[in-house]
């Protein structure tokens, strides 16, 4: 690519759920206004933007990413020290250098989660970036939380109205205890930032569900067991096949996707292959919902 290709950009849907294609823009060189106008447009409508073939290194690839805003220091890892020279920078990866990771998460799968959604501020959106990727496996899923709500049972959306949920910050997506927390086994007493279940995005001022991750999840003010009942429900809907869509991952693929509106999660791979990833988050503000949104 060269910097002509960033004179003119095509948005191609993916014809699922959400996610598209961008199609004619090299990451590496400066975006003008214009053409980051077109992507910041293509983002809100389809909630998942994927950039193929792109080659970068790090200072390129947080120059992208803070276009659309200040971003956020690596969370903690689990149960692990990471030494990365872009604190922004999370190395997603199962490598080891003599017998020590250089990244999270590892080979294993990751459940359907909201990035960082435990804490008080959660980050608008996160860009992930292929630097190897293993033969098969290791598919990151999305999905799409606008579609989720939109077509929950009356009787449901009517049921989660206005109630608010603790996300669990003891726990990474892969289920790891992190470090530097304590082990948890009643919800109610899990450490983590409160949240209304139904979002509202500030930018698309479209309402979806915000669940953030199931493990230790705790819906404040009900009874333990009517928590876990109504949790589950919500799981089930939002989790659906027909919210979702898949990226299988090619070197130099970067994708972008909004924190606030999809979910993901990833696929297990074989630990004797090799996947590395950088990925880095958007910093955001509390998540709030607005009545006004509703529809008379």
């Amino acid at each position: 690519m060269d910097t002509a290709t960033n004179t003119k950009i095509t948005v191609i849907p993916t014809g699922a759920a959400l996610a598209a294609d961008v199609v004619g823009v090299d990451l590496s060189q400066p975006i003008p206004p214009e053409i980051y106008a077109q992507i910041r447009k293509a983002w809100n409508d389809h909630l998942v933007l994927r950039f193929r073939g792109q080659q970068l290194d790090d200072p390129q690839f947080l120059n992208f990413a803070r276009l659309f805003g200040e971003l956020d220091k690596a969370p903690i890892h689990a149960g692990k020290d990471v030494v990365n020279h872009h604190p922004e920078i999370t190395v997603m990866s199962n490598i080891k250098v003599n017998g020590k990771s250089i990244g999270n998460l590892g080979h294993y799968e990751a459940v359907w989660h909201t990035d960082m959604s435990y804490n008080d501020l959660c980050p608008i959106g996160s860009a992930l970036y292929a630097i190897e990727v293993p033969p098969v496996g290791g598919n990151t899923g999305f999905a799409n939380m606008y579609r989720a709500y939109d077509t929950l049972p009356a009787e449901l959306k009517r049921e989660v109205m206005g109630k608010t949920c603790r996300h669990d910050s003891s726990r990474n997506s892969a289920g790891e205890l992190r470090k530097g927390f304590k082990e948890t086994t009643d919800p109610r007493e899990a450490p983590g930032a409160i949240h209304p279940i139904i979002r509202t995005h500030p930018e698309t001022r479209r309402n979806a569900l915000f669940l953030g991750r199931r493990q230790s999840a705790y819906i404040i003010g009900l009874p333990l067991n009517e928590s876990e009942d109504l949790l589950n429900r919500l799981w089930a809907h939002a989790t659906q096949k027909e919210f979702e869509w898949y990226q299988v991952w090619k070197v130099g693929d970067l994708i972008l996707w909004d924190n606030r509106s999809a979910m993901h999660r990833r696929d297990s791979f074989d630990p004797e292959s090799r996947r590395l990833m950088h990925r880095t988050q958007i910093k955001g503000d509390k998540p709030f919902f607005d009545a006004a949104t509703l529809v008379a």
